[in-house]
């Protein structure tokens, strides 16, 4: 599943990242939870740790959320069952391949973009598998998305900020391109718009949103 997952987003955005997200999988809490130092307990993590240039990466995926996407798998059928689930290890996968292919093109990031493009990509792909799977995604989904998730209450205030203004920016860009996502023949110029969105810098991704 994961697979599938990273190659919608690859196809998508045309990117190429040469590493499989499930090489990089990990599925003990326990195991994340040394690995990252014993830090705040999630479902879903990616661990990076840097050394001179180079980068150890493990995705965490609690063994608990993988099995209930195997028995109720979001690629063949994504439903309100496994929609929860479905960002939770999305997130995952977004978050591992942007970093991925940000360190292949020796592009820096920050924890704020990786979050607000997964922000975007969970909606954007959750409205493509429905299409895929013959259903049309509903009006509500960007109120699912951005304005029903509540924020963990342990989180620092550097964390919860960050959180905010990716929940923020994503869903205002969002909105904006609700209407065209309805639209079904407007997909190549919307394919186009956001693969160059994927490219732009932080500093010209807020000013393109805030110019919604």
């Amino acid at each position: 599943m994961l697979g599938q997952l990273q190659s919608l987003l690859t196809d998508f955005y045309d990117l190429e990242v040469a590493h499989d997200v499930a090489d990089f999988l990990i599925t003990d809490a326990g195991l994340a939870s040394a690995l990252d130092g014993g830090a705040r307990a999630s479902d879903e993590k990616l661990l990076i740790a840097e050394h001179g240039g180079d980068a150890e990466v493990s995705l965490f995926l609690h063994a608990d959320l993988m099995d209930r996407l195997k028995a109720n798998d979001p690629v063949a059928a994504l439903n309100e069952r496994n929609l929860a689930d479905f960002w939770t290890a999305f997130e995952g996968v977004s978050h591992f391949i942007y970093f991925a292919w940000r360190a292949s093109i020796d592009v820096p990031m920050t924890l704020f973009e990786m979050e607000l493009q997964a922000e975007i990509d969970k909606f954007i792909v959750t409205a493509l598998l429905l299409r895929r799977q013959g259903e049309r995604p509903p009006k509500s989904l960007h109120h699912w998305l951005f304005q029903l998730p509540s924020f963990a209450n342990d989180l620092s205030r550097e964390e919860l900020l960050r959180y905010e203004r990716a929940n923020y920016y994503a869903a205002k860009y969002c909105g904006k391109l609700w209407p065209r996502l309805e639209r079904r023949r407007d997909s190549e110029p919307l394919q186009r718009e956001l693969r160059r969105f994927y490219r732009l810098s932080r500093p010209a991704k807020i000013d393109l949103i805030e110019a919604c």
